[in-house]
């Protein structure tokens, strides 16, 4: 974990779903080493990323658990309300505007908003002009036309 100010990138979806970025981003992440943390508001949400962590390749599985389960602190990749980080991840994904929290310790923290609905997008520009406004170490990825990441901001 760093004590320094963590990278906040934020992912603007347009053409693509999260059941479609997030588990790339996850392994990309654990290609890393990192753990992650994926944090959402809605506790109907976390089952479905939980069922499709599990289920999004045929060939695949992202290993993960929740933090309500025991063993949590033993997870690459913990599923959580909470804004407590007891698998030490590194890596922090904010999924459905829930709180970004405290980010000290986390190298690296991902907002991923869906461009399509007005009310994350307005969201994701007042968190966008806070955490500027605080001096945070701010990125800002879209999608191009063909579907690829590009580092817009």
């Amino acid at each position: 974990m760093s004590d320094a100010t963590p990278e906040i990138w934020f992912y603007h979806l347009e053409r693509s779903t999260l059941d479609q970025v997030l588990p790339g981003l996850l392994e990309k992440t654990r290609d890393r080493g990192w753990k992650a943390l994926v944090r959402a508001s809605d506790t109907g949400l976390l089952d479905h990323i939980d069922e499709r962590l599990w289920t999004y390749r045929d060939d695949s599985f992202l290993a993960h658990g929740r933090a309500t389960e025991t063993g949590a602190d033993r997870q690459p990749i913990l599923l959580t309300e909470s804004s407590e980080n007891p698998n030490a991840a590194q890596a922090l994904f904010i999924v459905d505007g829930a709180e970004l929290g405290d980010t000290k310790g986390f190298d690296r923290c991902f907002i991923i908003f869906d461009g399509r609905d007005e009310t994350a997008l307005t969201g994701a520009r007042v968190r966008w002009k806070t955490l500027k406004d605080q001096g945070a170490n701010l990125a800002y990825w879209k999608q191009s036309p063909e579907g690829r990441w590009e580092k817009a901001a």
